[in-house]
């Protein structure tokens, strides 16, 4: 949608701003990521195991904003592809427990860059300064009401 022919009320609530942009941002990174194989969460997934280290499959879908249901597919998607490596849980064999792989890590660095283009094109207007203070911004609110 051209947010620009919007009534002028709707282009001055931040929560409309905020969504439209929302959906542009999806937009964006679906389209960058559509020739990897990939998808958001398997990109949020690599990056938690990477920076967290391994988890088992409900901590690795609660600190990504996964549902539950969705979890086991994603980790199967990053089996398949030698991605993750996946175990049972020595003091709970009730849970497995999902950890990096070497192609995980070398694949998480490819989607770095492509992620990194995603950014590119999204605040392309911005300058280094303006997309710095709007990641502030967006991260106090997104404290505050986490």
């Amino acid at each position: 949608m051209d947010t620009r022919s919007a009534p002028a009320r709707l282009r001055t609530l931040t929560s409309w701003l905020i969504n439209q942009n929302s959906v542009t941002a999806r937009n964006v990174v679906a389209d960058r990521l559509e020739g990897t194989g990939t998808r958001r969460y398997h990109y949020s997934m690599l990056a938690a195991l990477e920076e967290f280290g391994p988890a088992s499959q409900a901590d690795l879908g609660r600190r990504c904003g996964l549902d539950r249901s969705d979890v086991a597919g994603a980790v199967a998607d990053l089996l398949d592809q030698g991605w993750v490596d996946r175990a049972a849980d020595p003091l709970d064999r009730r849970r497995n427990i999902v950890r990096l792989t070497k192609a995980g890590t070398k694949q998480l660095k490819a989607l770095d860059r492509v992620i990194g283009d995603a950014q590119d094109a999204l605040l392309e207007p911005l300058s280094s300064a303006e997309r710095a203070q709007l990641n502030e911004l967006l991260t106090r609110l997104a404290d505050h009401h986490a």
